[in-house]
């Protein structure tokens, strides 16, 4: 089992400043307990939100910063009272590492509501410590905030869906929309909207992709297996699609107008947004009036629902589409991101990279 008494120094990659860049970082892991699992780090994916905040775009960012909240690792050693992991599982760590347990969410088991959450990176825990992320050889978790990845799922294709995929999941079941036979909009495809698309086909729903321009279409449509694709700039094929979703998922993390996609959305539908957007989006009320449609979000998942589509995805063959790198070319990853040059997602190859060049 091992004594998790005294502190390690491990090396992560953090970002030091709100430029972003990533170098190599010499911290302590915080102090551990019986409750915890010592993960040693495999892959870990990068999400847009990591840009977010590496570069303090939501003005919240405290230095230095390792990101990295879609973690798959080995257990190697765990605490005296946990009793839901064993040396040598794999599993998986996403955006939350603590909740109060006492609040109507944390009762809920929808703990990423919870006022109090701790976030995986950019946060303090209890003791008082900075969170740092995924990027860096080892963390230390809570074994409430740990999940096992199915036997046979490969630690890069799992790490994704940590975030990606379960950010779709949560709101598919959570409004209802699981059933076949639905038809849904999945509006921009990166790492969250692809996922949308094998996630909501698994399903039985019928899905159009929408897409600020034509160049996706073949990707979208033979690939990824859409049954339509819409280019938002295409007046004529938005107006012929009018009415006839029953659920949007909006994954673009840019201000953008909603209207175009109100207008896509049947009586009762629903516009969910999932893009961190750190300025006003806008609407005219009729647009959601005249339909009683809903614009609505969603924030990732609990782990409780992680598990589920775990499961889910294990069960249906549904892995992310990834390009797997090594940590000295995160800074590039980065860069390549933000232009959306990616498909879709990119995993580090932590267990891998050499960690101090």
């Amino acid at each position: 089992m091992g004594s998790l008494e005294t502190e390690r120094k491990i090396v992560g990659w953090a970002a030091t400043d709100s430029t972003g860049h990533l170098a190599p970082y010499t911290y302590s892991l915080r102090d551990t307990g019986p409750e915890d699992v010592f993960i040693k780090v495999i892959s870990c994916g990068i999400c847009h939100t990591d840009i977010h905040q590496i570069k303090n775009d939501l003005g919240m960012s405290h230095y230095p910063m390792v990101p990295g909240h879609e973690v798959v690792g080995e257990v190697v050693e765990v605490g005296s009272d946990v009793t839901k992991f064993k040396v040598g599982e794999v599993v998986g760590v996403g955006v939350i590492v603590g909740s109060c347990r006492n609040c109507h969410p944390c009762k809920s088991e929808i703990e990423q509501y919870c006022n109090k959450r701790i976030w995986s990176y950019n946060d303090v825990y209890t003791d008082g410590k900075p969170t740092q992320g995924g990027f860096a050889e080892s963390m230390v978790v809570d074994q409430k905030f740990v999940v096992r990845i199915p036997e046979g799922m490969s630690p890069e294709q799992a790490a994704p869906l940590l975030c990606a995929g379960l950010t779709i999941y949560s709101p598919l079941k959570h409004f209802g929309l699981k059933q076949s036979g639905l038809r849904g909009g999945i509006l921009g495809l990166g790492g969250v909207g692809h996922m949308g698309v094998k996630i909501a086909k698994a399903m039985g729903h019928h899905v159009t992709v929408i897409s600020s321009s034509d160049k996706k279409r073949e990707e979208a449509m033979e690939h990824l297996g859409a049954d339509e694709y819409l280019v938002s700039s295409d007046v004529e094929s938005m107006q012929k699609a009018a009415d006839q979703l029953d659920y949007i998922i909006d994954t673009v993390p840019v201000v953008h107008p909603l209207e175009p996609y109100l207008s896509l959305l049947k009586l009762d539908g629903k516009l969910i947004l999932m893009g961190v957007i750190n300025a006003p989006l806008q609407f005219v009320t009729p647009m959601v009036m005249l339909g009683r449609k809903s614009i609505t979000g969603s924030f990732i998942g609990s782990i409780k629902e992680t598990e589920e589509m775990l499961e889910f995805c294990k069960e249906n063959g549904l892995a992310s589409t990834i390009e797997v790198i090594k940590m000295d070319y995160i800074n590039t990853a980065f860069e390549r991101l933000e232009k959306n040059d990616v498909r879709y997602r990119f995993v580090v190859d932590v267990a891998g990279s050499k960690l101090i060049p």
